[in-house]
């Protein structure tokens, strides 16, 4: 039995969803002897309740020079950082000479507009190519992994932080004591440290098991993160509920006693009350199990009829399923992206053809799995053609349908 990497408490694991390669490792045809798989399997602490991986990948092999997710490639994420900076400058970066620090930047979609409202900043990113993006655009980025050694460096260099940010990059990292040491030593007396990350609850309400993937390390709810931050002088004083990505919940935490914490916070919590129970957890895996079993069987369904069926969105979560699943280039011809990074490679240990977008609407094909079902509006919006021309799409959250 593992220990929680929070608490060092036992962890009991309730999901095993098996051999799985790195989700964003899309290898050139020529690359695939050699390829890194682990077992992905995922637990919940009997104490704390923080759900997380009971393997953890190397970081160096996750995040690296050619690290291929782009933040700013969707139009709703775009609006969703801009709006996510202006509140910052709104609310919290309102003194002489404020400075706000994110961990993970990628290519700095959202201190873009920080640097454009002319305030202090820094983007820490661990990932080379991504960064020299966002140095590009004249934002103020260290090529690092943040922990506790960095944050000391940025303070003695910058000075306090009033705003410490993180978008889907903490659940990333397991050594949190070293982030959280770290966060202590940088943020100023009033500060907030200010993460989203996908939500456990919309997770098992939605049986969306694709956002369990190596990249991917803690499955964050109000009540773990409320022990988890009271274990390092920090409280949890805000929660707020954020459609993106499937379902995440930004939260706020600052030092202990230097802000009332929102109502919000105790209602959530209440709200979680039974979700991170074993008995709930197991009833996922379950449905989990019958998602693969009803997915499989559509799709040898559609390719005994004669059925053409391609993927859409090259998305690491993607990885998940159709390495759990079993699906590969005999069921689904190919995947299209826009990522210029991953066109013209193949999928992560299933080895699916990744095409450029415009290969979707030279030929359409009669179905197309939707991988990143997330931004099933924006993509459905646009390719209103494919449905005029008499295509389907696949969805498998929160089961198995077609529309």
């Amino acid at each position: 039995m593992s220990k929680c990497r929070i608490c060092e408490s036992a962890v009991t694991e309730f999901l095993d969803l098996g051999r799985q390669p790195l989700s964003d490792a899309f290898l050139r045809p020529q690359d695939t002897d050699g390829e890194f798989f682990y077992r992905l399997a995922v637990g919940v602490c009997e104490s704390c309740t923080m759900v997380q991986l009971v393997e953890e990948v190397p970081r160096d092999r996750m995040f690296h020079e050619d690290y291929p997710y782009h933040s700013s490639g969707s139009s709703v994420m775009r609006e969703h950082f801009a709006a996510t900076a202006r509140g910052f400058l709104e609310r919290e970066l309102t003194s002489a000479d404020p400075f706000v620090v994110e961990l993970g930047c990628n290519d700095g979609i959202m201190l873009g507009t920080v640097k454009d409202a002319g305030v202090r900043h820094l983007g820490v990113e661990p990932s080379g190519g991504v960064a020299k993006i966002a140095a590009a655009q004249g934002i103020r980025v260290l090529n690092a992994f943040f922990e506790e050694e960095t944050a000391i460096g940025i303070h003695e260099a910058d000075g306090p932080a009033d705003v410490i940010y993180a978008a889907n990059t903490l659940c990333h990292i397991p050594y949190m004591d070293s982030i959280l040491r770290g966060v202590d030593a940088l943020l100023g007396p009033n500060g907030v440290f200010v993460f989203e990350d996908p939500y456990l609850g919309d997770i098992v309400a939605k049986t969306s098991f694709d956002q369990i993937y190596d990249e991917h390390f803690f499955f964050f709810t109000a009540r773990s993160v409320q022990a988890m931050a009271e274990r390092f002088g920090l409280e949890l004083v805000d929660v707020t509920r954020l459609p993106v990505h499937g379902g995440e919940v930004r939260y706020t935490l600052a030092r202990a006693g230097a802000r009332t914490p929102s109502p919000a916070v105790a209602a959530l919590v209440a709200e979680e009350d039974g979700l991170s129970d074993l008995a709930t957890l197991e009833r996922f895996a379950a449905n989990v199990a019958k998602i693969r079993t009803d997915l499989i069987a559509l799709l040898r369904k559609l390719k005994d009829e004669g059925k053409t069926v391609a993927a859409y969105g090259a998305t690491a979560k993607s990885a998940t399923v159709t390495n759990f699943c079993g699906i590969g280039p005999e069921l689904v011809s190919y995947v299209c992206d826009t990522t210029p990074a991953k066109q013209h490679r193949l999928s992560p240990g299933t080895h699916i053809p990744v095409e450029p977008a415009e290969v979707f609407a030279r030929s359409y094909p009669d179905y197309a799995l939707l991988f990143a079902w997330n931004h099933a509006e924006e993509i459905m919006a646009k390719e209103k053609e494919f449905r005029a021309n008499g295509g389907k799409w696949i969805l498998y959250v929160p089961e198995v349908h077609v529309v």
